[in-house]
């Protein structure tokens, strides 16, 4: 049988994958998925849930650019939820819980849509350069590529632990694939291997949910993709409960920290810090027993609950001994006991920002494979190498996301700058301009990035649209002017907007710091008669209230760049509240006497940066 020849080949069908295979078919090249038989596409072996604090962020970016996430993620939500919503725009994020059955099975739809992308589902034996293409051998046959995208994600050498149990896999219930030394033998892995971990799921119908806080799927909280109606709901939706560990549950978890393989040293890797075990969190706060424990389920005909928050690998009958203490769960039973997974990582230093393995071009890699954590990281690393591949083919020039920009640009950027130590996450702090990456302005920020593709799709007349409409409505609010007359200072007084002491813009008006901004814009347009599209008010309303203060966040941050020798005090640094426990960890690791010092440790966040600079120098 002659072997087949395809532009881009992505080895790996999870959420990396995917997101290359479909931005890469959009440019029209052949693109081939070559994914392990039992794993289905688009896969949520941790908790099936979408958004969240930087990461739906990250969706709505994907969305813009021309990624499948966000339309999966509608199709398939069963509870809505604001993050932050509290707090300031620039921070507030959308979270969904998805069904996990249909998210993979509304993948697999999507894909299998796209006439130019062959799933293939085989195990890979061995890949090797053959002059200028790929040669991917699996045991049924041979494949050759132009170019190569590995998103292999834990599946790397993969071996799980619960207790002292410990089998070979990438998650339960599937095989392992090769070390990428013996698939690929001219790339090598870190010296150290990455540890991640998930909970137990539970019998729904062993759980007392009455004694539970619920937590309503919220009506208000918009769609992630552009073209479907901001509030429209595909499937039915159910609650979330909140429930809390004590002081029984972390006892019992204490006193069995020898048969912790985290602990006893039958885990080597690294896991992560911001999102640790249980028993992580019982040892690291020794004086703190209550811990939330999110209590959600899986999918609308699911038997299994998510218990977020009690990651373990405790061994079975520890697992269920410390679950039966947390109020609503004293006679659940479970289902697929809880796990830590280790894998092999690539030396993401190795790496351009592409996403392509400077010592051998056209390889690319994307997802957890590089040490990251997280459906939406891995998605968001498998557009920018998709498109960087696809271009690759087509002879034109790569495609940057800077990271003043886009959450995706500080996360390729934190990539491939250092070499990891830990598991990477994203943050809104890990950003210098997060007042300005921010969810409701995402086709803003995108826009010029999908335009640079030379792409014509439906997605980009909607962009297009969008576009014209906002700048129609931000010239309107910078232009129009409410005089100072009797009529109007009346009409203010009616409307609860405060005096009118003197001519004032439309602008000035939804700045005003008593004022919501979006429901002034809302309810003056309406005055006017005028009608625009509900994402395009938000995203002026929100741009105008944040102007001033983007205008001093970059005045902040350049003079972060301008005070890299100033004397500074540790100490003092890690005395204050507003540096994250992470940071202040690094700090004290390092102690660093000079702002480039502190500038120089590795993980340490811009945010960090910007208020050292702007406070404490």
């Amino acid at each position: 049988m002659s072997e087949i020849i395809y532009d881009v080949m992505i080895v790996g069908g999870g959420h990396a994958g995917c997101e290359a295979a479909w931005v890469s078919s959009q440019f029209g090249l052949s693109v081939a998925i070559l994914t392990m038989p039992e794993v289905p596409l688009a896969s949520t072996p941790c908790n099936p849930a979408v958004g969240g604090v930087g990461k739906g962020q990250v969706v709505r970016e994907l969305d813009a650019l021309g990624g499948m996430m966000g339309i999966v993620a509608d199709r398939s939500a069963i509870q809505y939820r604001i993050l932050n919503e509290s707090k300031g725009y620039a921070v507030q994020s959308t979270r969904v819980q998805v069904d996990k059955d249909l998210y993979s099975e509304n993948a697999e739809k999507l894909i299998a849509s796209v006439v130019n992308i062959d799933v293939i589902r085989e195990k890979v034996d061995s890949i090797a350069r053959d002059g200028e293409l790929f040669h991917v051998e699996t045991s049924n046959r041979s494949y050759r590529t132009k170019k190569l995208v590995m998103t292999t994600g834990t599946f790397l050498n993969g071996k799980l632990h619960t207790g002292e149990e410990q089998t070979n896999g990438g998650r339960v219930d599937c095989n392992p694939s090769k070390g990428l030394s013996d698939l690929f033998s001219e790339i090598q892995t870190l010296d150290k291997r990455f540890k991640t971990g998930t909970p137990a799921r539970l019998d729904k119908d062993t759980i007392d949910f009455s004694v539970m806080v619920a937590q309503e799927s919220d009506g208000r909280t918009r769609n992630f993709h552009l073209n479907h109606e901001p509030n429209k709901r595909f499937v039915d939706q159910v609650a979330c409960h909140l429930t809390r560990t004590n002081e029984n549950t972390l006892g019992i978890i204490r006193d069995n920290k020898e048969r912790s393989p985290i602990f006893n040293g039958q885990i080597q890797g690294i896991g992560p810090r911001y999102c640790p075990s249980i028993e992580d969190k019982a040892f690291r706060y020794p004086d703190r027993h209550s811990h939330h424990v999110f209590v959600e389920p899986e999918g609308l005909n699911a038997q299994t609950i998510y218990p977020n928050g009690v990651s373990t690998s405790l061994p079975k009958e520890v697992q269920l001994e410390f679950l039966r203490t947390i109020a609503g769960l004293e006679k659940v039973e479970i289902l697929v006991y809880g796990y830590a997974v280790e894998y092999d990582v690539v030396d993401t230093s190795k790496l351009n920002t592409q996403l392509e393995y400077i010592d051998v071009p056209g390889l690319y890699f994307a997802g957890q494979v590089n040490g990251t954590s997280g459906y939406e990281e891995a998605a968001g690393q498998g557009i920018v190498a998709g498109i960087n591949a696809s271009l690759s083919v087509l002879g034109r020039e790569p495609l940057h996301l800077d990271r003043n920009s886009s959450y995706i640009g500080v996360m390729v950027e934190d990539l491939v700058s250092n070499k990891r130590d830990e598991p990477y996450r994203l943050f809104t702090a890990r950003s210098e301009n997060r007042l300005y990456v921010r969810e409701d302005n995402s086709v803003l920020r995108m826009y010029p990035f999908r335009k640079q593709l030379g792409l014509y799709t439906e997605l980009d007349k909607t962009l297009d649209s969008f576009v014209e409409e906002f700048e129609l409505l931000w010239d309107m609010a910078k232009s129009y002017v409410y005089k100072a007359n009797p009529k109007n200072k009346e009409y203010f007084k009616e409307m609860g907007y405060g005096t009118l002491p003197a001519n004032t813009f439309m602008f000035e008006l939804i700045k005003r710091s008593q004022l919501e901004p979006v429901e002034t814009l809302e309810k003056e347009l309406l005055n006017f008669g005028l009608s625009f599209r509900e994402d395009v008010v938000r995203t002026v309303a929100i741009s105008l209230k944040y102007e001033g203060y983007i205008e001093r966040a970059n005045f902040e941050n350049e003079k972060v760049i301008r005070l890299s020798g100033k004397k500074i005090q540790w100490q003092q640094i890690c005395d204050s509240v507003n540096i994250s426990n992470e940071c202040r960890q690094r700090i004290l690791e390092v102690k660093p006497e000079t702002f480039g010092g502190l500038q120089k440790i590795d993980g340490i966040r811009p945010a960090t940066l910007a208020y050292v600079a702007g406070n404490l120098l």
